[in-house]
Order: C-alpha cells, then structure tokens, then sequence
C-alpha cells in the first residue's frame, strides 16, 4: 500500500512546504486546511500518518485528535506547532501523539519523525488474515489460562509459573496443556509466534537466554 501522509494545516504557504518536502523524499501529502474537513475525508485503514496543526480556526489540533479517538482512527499523529507550552504537550502525549515539532521545523528532523511513524504504521497495515483466528483464540481463553499463557511465552518454566501463580507444577502442566489446545498450537515457539503477533507481549520482554 502507497505510504501517505495527512497533512492538516490551515496556514497554505507553511502546507505547500511541506507538501513539496515530502514529494522530494517520494511521500505522497493529502493536504487539508481545517482539522474537520480531513475527519471527513482520511481513511483510517491507510498506511499513513498525521501531521497535525495544534492552533488552527474552528477545530484545534487537540480536538481533532480526540475526535479521531472517539471515530477509531487510529493513525500516528504528529504534532507541528509555533505554540508549543508544556500544558500542550503533554496533553498530546498523553493522548498518543508519537512526535511534537516546533515551527520553524528542522526538515531533517521532520522527515524522521515521519518514517518512524509510518513504520510505526505499517505492521498494522499488514496484518496477516490468520491473525483474526488467533486473537479469535486468545478471547476464549480463561482468566486463569491467560496467567499461565503470559509467563509461558515470556520463556518463565513451569516451575516458576508454578510459584508465580502459588499453585502446583501438575496444575501449570493440566493448563498449559488447555492453552495449547485452545489456541491451536503444536509447541512453545509457534505458540509465542501467536502471542507476538496478536501484540499480547512486546518481543523485548522475553528473558534472555530463552
């Protein structure tokens, strides 16, 4: 899928800027110079991110990505603002921007923060059809199955799940083997395979060594 980048500012000259930094990398810009007109317009499912105004006429920045929250678009939102006070930013932090650059922006450092947000992006874009029917999996599991599963993938023995959990290494074994046969997997490695790719633990969690 084509990378885009939304582009919301109401200021045309600073609009045109950055469109025309973005093409000199090979990004395609989808300008918009009111936050309401590009609600209307984005398509959540793109492989893309947002470069958003904080202070424009109408509907700020803030309120735009709100509103994207309350609508499930969930695309990168990075903030670009001549107004950057603490109260603002951390307010957008807080509420999932990946970036906050200040007018006038270091190009360099804009085009950065771009790519990183659109590798952000990409996974999402590019899930795998089969990952339905395994978070479809993961939802039947039972609390209980979901406390040994955690541990498991994050390469704890059973021994350790054992005293995590203060319950018997023969009860860790009779719900491993639930897990296992719930989400469809024929061993350990496939099974944190599912676990990764569904998001349910972040790869750099596991122990090492294991």
């Amino acid at each position: 899928m084509q990378q885009l980048v939304y582009v919301v500012d109401d200021d045309q000259g600073m609009l045109d800027s950055t469109l025309w930094l973005l093409e000199s990398v090979g990004l395609k810009g989808v300008p918009f110079t009111s936050g309401r007109a590009f609600l209307e317009a984005c398509d959540a499912t793109a492989n893309a991110c947002v470069l958003l105004d904080v202070r424009m006429p109408g509907m700020g920045g803030l309120n735009v990505q709100e509103e994207m929250r309350a609508r499930a678009i969930d695309l990168p939102i990075i903030f670009v603002s001549g107004h950057a006070d603490v109260p603002i930013v951390v307010r957008a932090f807080k509420a999932g921007a990946v970036d906050f650059i200040e007018k006038p922006y270091n190009e360099q450092l804009l085009l950065d923060s771009v790519q990183q947000a659109l590798e952000r992006r990409a996974p999402a874009v590019r899930q795998d059809p089969r990952l339905a029917d395994v978070q479809a999996r993961l939802d039947q599991l039972t609390p209980r199955e979901r406390d040994v599963l955690l541990p498991l993938v994050r390469g704890h023995t059973n021994r350790e799940v054992a005293e995590q959990l203060d319950i018997s290494v023969k009860t860790v074994d009779l719900y491993r083997s639930r897990v296992m046969k719930r989400m469809q997997a024929e061993s350990l490695p496939e099974l944190v395979g599912m676990v990764i790719a569904a998001g349910l633990v972040d790869p750099l969690a596991f122990r090492s060594g294991t």
